[in-house]
């Protein structure tokens, strides 16, 4: 890693460098640094594909919360240890509202007096190379890389864009009603700490969730390149098995992520590589295990596009590319009851239903083999005896987010009624722990999961994750092709 600049900026601020130039720093390097530089500024950009639907979707907010000044953040960098921080990723709903994936915006809905929102972008402008902010500045353009001038952001975004600098500010002087997204600008909370409520913002950020249930056309093509490139990510993973046997889970790991961050922005989620009876763990994410022939693998990943779009894709396969008997009955149990999962999913249709249908399917297995003691398949289902091998349930909405419009109302989402343009993960598990002693022996230390991405369409439903093989007989002729 590059050391800091000369000047740390918590150390001496850049006005007090511009005139007393700090230490280190001459007279003759600072008046060096401030000429011959061109003139990079970008005039023929065409605004971001989803731009009219971010247009869009700014106005159905505007319509929600009449009268009322809306501000929605992007966040800030996170330190991840000392001076490093995490890659930042801006807030969904943020870069839902604006296409724009900048640290330190803010979307900022003003009341019209003649009704409707004006909305403003406020985002950093290019660093100053007058007062040398662009290379005294920890954060400034020469290390950390150019930004987007304000009137370049103007043509991307297709809204008005400012200065961000003195918004915080500018906000805790306003009056009228406010409400703001919390949890990712410390520095907007403690301005308006004075002008919002809790449950006003609730509301607010319950809204936004709700927002993004139905996907548009723009959000439906991010999904399928999504799972079409998480495909290729996972051939990759499965050609390189021999490799993976001589070192460890992670060697997968990182091979699916070099297809993602090639092809997208990165993965969209903590990848589970779980081989063995790491399998049966649900999170297993340290992926530090060793992977042995006659075991399974259970790959659970997801290219995040570059426009923040995330598959969630789980493929469960034998790691010596058949599968024993044993593995067979189990994968053949699940892959039943994700094929009744998702033929229960379609528009009307409750959004449980497609739970119910896949845990039936497993409860009846269970039951046939006699873990779940002497009940009847209806008594086992209705007191939930299942989940002690199903464990969570069948499915989640996906989008921006991996478990998207999480706090979407109850009555709206699991207690709601699907729809043409939502999309929901479809993926029972049975998971025989390692050390259950309810079950036979041969059990303990299996796992299988299968999740397909599904988008439900006027007429039923679309697969998008379809090009990979799930039954049985077409992932062990998958795998001989994959592994030679």
């Amino acid at each position: 890693m590059t050391e800091q600049p000369v000047n740390h900026p918590a150390e001496q601020p850049v006005k007090q460098r511009k005139n007393g130039l700090g230490r280190g720093v001459s007279e003759e390097l600072a008046a060096n640094m401030q000429q011959g530089w061109a003139d990079t500024e970008q005039y023929d950009l065409d605004p971001l594909p989803q731009a009219a639907h971010t247009a869009r979707r700014r106005a159905d907010l505007s319509a929600r919360f009449p009268g009322e000044r809306l501000v929605v953040p992007a966040g800030n960098r996170k330190v991840r240890a000392n001076d490093t921080d995490h890659p930042f990723r801006p807030s969904s709903d943020y870069a839902y509202l604006t296409g724009d994936q900048s640290e330190d915006g803010v979307l900022v809905l003003e009341p019209a007096a003649d009704g409707g929102h004006l909305a403003t972008a406020y985002l950093l402008p290019r660093s100053d190379r007058e007062n040398g902010e662009f290379w005294l500045d920890s954060h400034g353009e020469l290390w950390d890389g150019r930004r987007n001038s304000l009137t370049e952001n103007e043509r991307l975004l297709g809204l008005p864009c400012q200065d961000v600098r003195q918004l915080a500010d500018t906000l805790g002087q306003s009056t009228g009603p406010v409400r703001l997204l919390r949890g990712y600008d410390a520095g907007l909370e403690a301005a308006l700490r004075d002008k919002v409520t809790a449950e006003r913002d609730e509301e607010f950020r319950v809204f936004l969730s709700e927002l993004r249930l139905i996907k548009d056309e723009f959000e439906i093509a991010e999904l399928r390149f999504a799972c079409e490139s998480t495909a290729r990510g996972f051939e990759d993973t499965f050609r390189v098995l021999d490799k993976a046997q001589q070192t460890s889970e992670r060697y997968l790991e990182g091979t699916f992520f070099l297809r993602a961050r090639v092809e997208g922005n990165a993965v969209g989620y903590s990848t589970i590589c779980a081989a063995g009876p790491h399998a049966t763990i649900m999170h297993w994410v340290r992926n530090d295990g060793p992977v042995r022939p006659g075991e399974l693998l259970l790959l659970d990943a997801g290219v995040e596009t570059r426009h923040l779009y995330t598959a969630d894709i789980t493929r469960t396969v034998p790691i010596n590319g058949r599968f024993t008997p044993l593995q067979r009955k189990i994968y053949d149990a699940v892959y039943a009851a994700q094929e009744a999962g998702i033929a229960a999913v379609k528009p009307g249709a409750a959004y449980r239903d497609f739970h119910d249908a896949a845990q039936r399917v497993m409860t009846e297995h269970l039951v046939s083999w006699g873990v779940l003691g002497d009940v009847s398949v209806d008594q086992a289902f209705e007191l939930g005896l299942q989940r002690r091998f199903t464990l969570a349930g069948t499915g989640h909405m996906l989008g921006m987010d991996v478990h998207d419009c999480a706090v979407a109302r109850t009555e709206l989402y699991v207690d709601g009624t699907l729809a043409p343009g939502m999309v929901l993960t479809v993926e029972p598990g049975i998971y025989f722990q390692a050390d259950d002693l309810t079950v036979p022996a041969e059990y303990r230390g299996i796992g299988v999961r299968i999740e397909d991405d599904i988008l439900v369409t006027e007429s039923g439903n679309e697969n998008l994750s379809a090009a990979m093989p799930r039954q049985a007989d077409a992932v062990e002729a998958w795998m001989a092709e994959l592994l030679g």
